[in-house]
């Protein structure tokens, strides 16, 4: 469901955002303007070889976008380059960027444009 009234990024902070009024102190992925709990246990396979939980195809990502955001909090979060071809594959723009300029980014094109940010580092 395609939300009306863009988002609010109301605050972005080590370990927090908060969005629409409600504080989440986790990652988040937005898909159409619905915000949820990144969840990244299928990624942790790979954090040895990182040095960090990365982005990888084993997670959830939401694919029905014309532009996919990926905010990397400070540049911590590494995307394995299979996302970057899936991504290709499916003629998805993605956009690699910390996670304060990937918020702006966000607000260019809301309704097109879905997102994972990494917020605790």
């Amino acid at each position: 469901m395609r939300t009306e009234v863009p988002m609010r990024f109301e605050a972005f902070s080590f370990g927090s955002i908060r969005i629409d009024g409600v504080t989440y102190e986790h990652d988040v992925l937005i898909d159409h303007g619905q915000v949820r709990k990144r969840k990244k246990k299928a990624s942790k396979k790979f954090r040895a070889e990182f040095g960090h939980t990365p982005l990888s195809l084993e997670e959830e990502i939401p694919w029905r976008c014309r532009a996919l955001v990926i905010g990397t909090g400070t540049g911590a979060l590494p995307v394995m380059d299979e996302v970057k071809q899936e991504a290709k594959r499916r003629h998805v723009r993605l956009l690699v960027l910390p996670t304060a300029q990937a918020i702006e980014a966000l607000k260019d094109n809301p309704e097109e444009t879905n997102a994972i940010l990494h917020v605790t580092c």
